[in-house]
């Protein structure tokens, strides 16, 4: 089974996972079965049998049968072509694991924690706090790093995930110091500009995902991507909305826009009024061109029938 972004497997009568699904529900949701948003249910031979659900209300999730032994099920695809999970497979997930990665490629640092193949379990927020957490730029290349540095991208990887599990997935129980408790305020009245200790937040889009960064203390030290557009967080949430433009106002700017145009037709005009006016009408004929309004259409219409009715 494959979560997506919003899938959870419920089992009846238990509650001691996924906390947070549980606070936001209302009353009497939470003893409702199957659950809302049920997409897939299963229940077990033997007494007392178990019912298990799969909910995913944005239907992001997946759900595959695969015929072998429980206990392989990780040699068989889609599994199979993941990467080591820096919590379950310590064997594996090493810090020559990671380094070995890290300079095989040349991505950003923040795709090359989202790509699944060379870790598993890693997804945006999570790997935001990792680079927080080991002091690193989301946008710098992989393979741009010291000894130092990937060695604290190890340690706060194998950190970050590990109580997250440990919290059972519960954010309330976060560190207070966590990026996690500051970062979703992108754009929205709630969201904070600076972190508690006083580092203000920006956003970037890395690996085609928004990123969330302090810019004082993940400093670019080696190449990065060009050609990034930093988004701070302070203008996203405190900048008031631009303000509506009045009808009056609109049509103001929009007769400022017209008037030099307008006045160079008039001009026109009134040179080829002249050329056609005898000696006696031409003063006659400036005369009331000047006093027709430059900034409207309407305005130079009336010139014409007037020097019209002049003329003749």
């Amino acid at each position: 089974m494959h979560l997506g972004m919003t899938g959870w497997v419920h089992i009846k009568g238990d509650r001691t996972a996924y906390t947070n699904y549980y606070k936001k529900m209302k009353e009497g949701e939470a003893d409702m079965w199957p659950p809302k948003y049920w997409k897939f249910q299963l229940e077990t031979e033997g007494n007392p049998k178990i019912e298990v659900a799969f909910t995913d209300p944005r239907r992001f999730g997946r759900v595959r049968l695969v015929d072998c032994p429980g206990e392989d099920i990780r040699k068989h695809s889609p599994l199979k072509e993941n990467g080591p999970d820096p919590v379950a497979d310590l064997d594996v997930f090493t810090k020559d694991y990671l380094a070995k990665r890290m300079k095989s490629r040349r991505v950003p640092i923040k795709a090359l924690l989202l790509d699944q193949t060379h870790i598993s379990g890693i997804g945006n927020w999570v790997a935001d706090e990792v680079l927080y957490q080991a002091r690193v730029h989301p946008e710098q290349y992989c393979d741009n790093f010291s000894d130092d540095e990937m060695g604290r991208i190890f340690d706060s990887i194998r950190n970050v995930c590990q109580t997250a599990v440990d919290k059972l997935g519960d954010s309330d129980e976060f560190p207070a110091d966590w990026l996690f408790n500051h970062r979703w305020g992108k754009g929205g009245k709630s969201g904070s500009s600076v972190h508690p200790n006083g580092e203000k937040l920006a956003f970037l889009t890395v690996g085609g995902r928004t990123s969330c960064y302090a810019p004082s203390r993940q400093k670019k030290t080696g190449r990065v991507v060009a050609s990034v557009k930093e988004e701070p967080l302070e203008e996203a949430s405190s900048a008031p909305p631009p303000k509506r433009k009045t009808r009056k106002k609109a049509e103001d700017e929009s007769d400022r826009e017209e008037a030099p145009v307008a006045k160079k037709r008039r001009g026109a005009r009134a040179k080829r009024a002249e050329s056609q006016a005898g000696p006696d009408e031409k003063s006659m004929v400036k005369t009331e061109l000047d006093v027709v309004p430059e900034s409207t259409a309407g305005g130079l219409e009336d010139g014409r029938r007037r020097s019209s009715r002049l003329r003749r």
